[in-house]
C-alpha cells in the first residue's frame, strides 16, 4: 500500500486551520468538492443529538463535510436529540459497515451499548462535544470537544468580573450532563448564588416568556447565562421585555449572537469552535484508516473554551457568516 502520499497529505492539510490576529481560529477557504466514491477514501457518520437546521450543529456539520471534500471521503451527517432515535442511527451506520462514527453523547448511558457495537465491530469511534468523561470508557479513540466544567468556570469569573451576583442558568435539554457542567462550573466560580431554570429549546417564545417572569418576580437576578445560542437571543428578548439590567452572557456562537455582542445586549460568548468539532474528527478518522494513527494519547482534543467579546467579535462576525463560526 502506498501510505505515505496519503499521510502527507493529510498532514499537510491540518495546517490549514491557524490562528488570526484576534486569536480566533481562521480556516481557509474550503476546497472544491471532491467525488468521494470515486476516490474510495472511505465513508464516515456523523451523528450527533443536534438536527441539521440548528445555528450551532450546521456549523458542526459544515466542518465534517469541509473535511469530507478535502480528504475525498464520503461524510453522513445526521441528528437528533432523542437518546434512543440516536442510538438506532448508531446501529444503522454499523450495519452499513461504515470506516468510522462521531457521535455526540449529551446522554452517555443511553448510547453505552450502541457504541459498544461499534467498537466491537472493529469501527473506530469518535466522540464530539458532549460525554467527554465516558469517551474513553467506552471505547472510542478521542474526544474532541472543550471541558464543560472549565468552561463553565471561566463564565463564573467573567461574570463574577462584570458585577453579577445572583445568576440564572437557564438549561434547554434536560438531561444534557454538559449542561449541567456549564451551570456548576459557573456557580463555583462566581462567588454568589446560581439558580437553574428549565426550559424548552423547541420553544422559543416560552423561554422568553419564563425568563421575563423570573427576572419580574425575583430583582435581585441581575446576571443570565444561556446554554445555547437561540436560547441567548430569547433571553436577550426576556431582559428587555421584564426592564432588566440583568447582564447576559452565553455559550455558544450564531451570527445573531455575534450582533449582540457587537451591540452590547450580550456581554460574551464562550466559544468551543464547534466547526473544529466536525472537522478534526474526520481528519482524525482519515488519518487512522490510512495510516492507524491515533491523537490524544487518551486525553480530550480541547477546540475551547474561548470568548467572543466585543473586542473580538467584528472578525468573528465574517467568519459567522461564511458559516465556520
Amino acid at each position: 500500500m502506498r501510505r505515505a502520499p496519503i499521510v502527507l497529505a493529510l498532514l499537510g492539510a491540518l495546517a490549514v486551520t491557524g490562528c488570526s490576529s484576534g486569536g480566533q481560529s481562521a480556516p481557509t477557504a474550503s476546497p472544491p468538492a471532491s467525488s468521494a466514491d470515486s476516490a474510495g477514501g472511505g465513508e464516515f457518520a456523523v451523528i450527533t443529538h443536534g438536527a441539521a437546521g440548528d445555528s450551532f450543529w450546521d456549523v458542526v456539520k459544515n466542518g465534517a463535510e469541509a473535511a469530507g471534500r478535502q480528504y475525498g471521503v464520503r461524510v453522513t451527517y445526521q441528528g437528533d436529540g432523542d437518546p434512543a432515535r440516536q442510538s438506532q442511527l448508531i446501529d444503522q451506520a454499523v450495519s452499513q459497515q461504515v470506516d468510522g462514527i462521531v457521535v455526540s453523547m449529551a446522554n452517555p448511558d443511553a448510547l453505552r451499548e450502541a457504541i459498544g457495537k461499534a467498537v466491537a465491530a472493529k469501527i473506530p469511534v469518535v466522540t464530539i462535544n458532549s460525554g467527554a468523561d465516558s469517551s474513553k470508557a467506552f471505547g472510542a479513540l478521542t474526544h474532541v470537544g472543550q471541558s464543560e466544567d472549565v468552561a463553565g468556570r471561566g463564565a463564573g469569573e467573567q461574570l463574577k468580573a462584570a458585577g453579577v451576583s445572583k445568576l440564572l442558568c437557564v438549561v434547554h435539554e434536560a438531561g444534557n450532563i454538559g449542561l449541567d457542567q456549564r451551570c456548576a462550573g459557573a456557580e463555583e466560580t462566581l462567588g454568589g448564588t446560581v439558580e437553574r431554570l428549565q426550559v424548552d429549546v423547541s420553544n422559543l417564545a416560552d423561554v422568553t416568556s419564563k425568563v421575563t417572569a423570573k427576572l419580574q418576580s425575583d430583582q435581585q437576578v441581575n446576571g443570565v447565562l444561556a446554554l445555547n445560542p437561540a436560547v441567548a437571543v430569547a433571553a436577550r428578548d426576556a431582559i428587555r421585555d421584564a426592564g432588566s439590567q440583568a447582564r447576559l452572557a452565553t455559550f455558544d456562537l450564531s451570527a445573531d449572537v455575534v450582533t449582540a455582542i457587537q451591540d452590547d445586549e450580550i456581554l460574551f460568548a464562550v466559544d468551543q469552535q464547534q466547526y473544529l468539532q466536525g472537522y478534526l474528527p474526520i481528519t482524525f478518522l482519515t488519518l487512522y484508516k490510512a495510516n492507524l494513527n491515533t491523537v490524544g494519547g487518551g486525553l480530550p482534543v480541547n477546540t475551547g473554551p474561548g470568548f467572543v467579546t466585543k473586542e473580538n467579535a467584528a472578525q468573528v462576525a465574517e467568519l459567522a457568516e461564511a458559516g465556520t463560526r
